[in-house]
């Protein structure tokens, strides 16, 4: 993703410039999860920051890029949560249930942030009217998931399936988690999660002998 001044040959930003475009991202966040992506102009999210529009053309070169820099900032923000709790499991099946319940945990903290990332992922259109973030934007993470379920497979762990079909499954099952959660925020997220987790390692744990 490309930022103002991430550019060849442009200077990066001084601690006080990222502090600055952070402050922005998170009105924007404020503002697309209480109003909606339609409503969420530049001049409103300037109001929520108590700057000028002008500010944010300074820091950003167009709605795009600050658009991006939030995608950008709240998967990094879910990734430093979850992976210390993939890391803690040692198995396969740990670990993915490690995946939805830690995601779990984060939506339940930080509402706002996820009503928000899922409209931009939503919503966000490429000058020629594409999805900017399509299905090609989940490709990293069906990669590592096919990784993982190949490795359980290999290490007896996992029973055979199609290893690429199961991951493209898991991510889809999150995104319809986080997705209904947005919608309905008196959803219990942590049973849903524990629900996917139960369904999951039935559809992809080896069996022992003579088990139904």
């Amino acid at each position: 993703m490309r930022t103002k001044n991430s550019t060849s040959g442009q200077k990066l930003p001084s601690v006080i410039e990222q502090a600055r475009r952070t402050q922005i991202v998170d009105c924007a966040v404020e503002v697309v999860a209480e109003l909606g992506w339609a409503q969420a102009s530049l001049a409103r999210i300037a109001e929520r920051a108590g700057i000028s529009k002008g500010v944010i053309s300074y820091h950003f070169t167009g709605k795009e890029e600050l658009f991006d820099l939030l995608v950008s900032q709240i998967y990094g923000r879910i990734t430093e949560f979850v992976v210390p709790h993939l890391d803690a499991q040692t198995t396969v099946v740990g670990r993915l249930r490690a995946r939805f319940c830690s995601i779990a945990e984060y939506l339940r903290a930080h509402r706002a942030e996820m009503v928000a990332l899922t409209e931009v992922l939503t919503n966000l259109r490429d000058a020629d009217g594409t999805p900017r973030y399509g299905d090609s934007f989940n490709e990293p993470y069906y990669q590592r998931l096919e990784e993982t379920f190949r490795a359980g497979q290999e290490s007896g762990e996992l029973r055979d399936f199609d290893a690429r079909v199961m991951a493209v499954t898991v991510q889809a099952a999150i995104d319809a988690m986080v997705a209904y959660a947005d919608t309905h925020p008196d959803h219990d997220i942590t049973a849903h999660a524990e629900q996917l987790a139960e369904l999951f390692e039935r559809a992809i744990a080896r069996r022992a002998e003579g088990e139904a």
